[in-house]
């Protein structure tokens, strides 16, 4: 495995590779608390690189961006090439679950091999690592809509109209847990329901609904 960081303090990145399963039959401690520091870095360096890059970027399409990049999928994917999983060391329990290939188990791998760096180096070595790891994914973002369509509904009824409409967002619904809320918003264009969208805060359900509005208005 060629993880691209050399650990002073081996004990860390062996900690890093010690699920719960074998933790708890050999009662020594696990990556949980690195997975969790590690989470927290990883956000920490991926939201500053975006903010970095993405300076017209509001902050609905920052998350949207971060989200994408530090879904279990990516993270997964990436703890896949790197060859993390093959480090990892189950009890009996996971391992005749094949745990090995399970997307959270690696996704949680790759942020508590992040979380050891940290600890081990400090946060230059880990922006480091990040970079490396994420090396051209941070431009490619073709497939996160940068657009502002609340902007792009005002601007489009300003154009067409000659005059200010009356545009309106309505919060419609908010169900899902604290952690992982789901929010529907209703837009009015002067009283007229034109567009509902749905996303995980207010701003993102808002321009989704924008969007819909401004395609139903201009037919594109």
């Amino acid at each position: 495995m060629n993880l691209g960081y050399e650990f002073k303090n081996k004990q860390l990145i062996k900690c890093a590779f010690t699920h719960i399963s074998y933790a708890n039959e050999n009662n020594i401690e696990s990556n949980q608390r690195l997975e969790f520091l590690g989470d927290s870095i990883l956000s920490f360096i991926v939201a500053e690189k975006l903010y970095e890059l993405y300076p017209k970027a509001d902050e609905g399409n920052l998350t949207k961006m971060r989200a994408a990049l530090v879904c279990e999928k990516s993270l997964a994917q990436k703890a896949s090439a790197l060859g993390l999983g093959e480090q990892l060391v189950f009890g009996k329990s996971e391992s005749r679950s094949d745990g090995l290939h399970k997307s959270s188990i690696l996704c949680d791998t790759f942020e508590a091999v992040l979380g050891a760096i940290f600890l081990d180096g400090g946060i230059e070595p880990a922006k480091n690592w990040v970079m490396k790891v994420f090396d051209g994914d941070f431009e490619n973002t073709e497939r996160i809509d940068l657009t502002n369509y609340k902007s792009e509904l005002q601007s489009y009824y300003q154009k067409k109209e000659k005059r200010r409409n009356m545009i309106s967002y309505k919060l419609k619904e908010r169900k899902g847990p604290d952690h992982n809320p789901q929010f529907t918003v209703n837009v009015y264009v002067d009283g007229r329901l034109m567009g509902e969208g749905t996303g995980n805060n207010l701003k993102s359900a808002e321009q989704l609904a924008a969007k819909e509005a401004l395609k139903k208005s201009s037919g594109k």
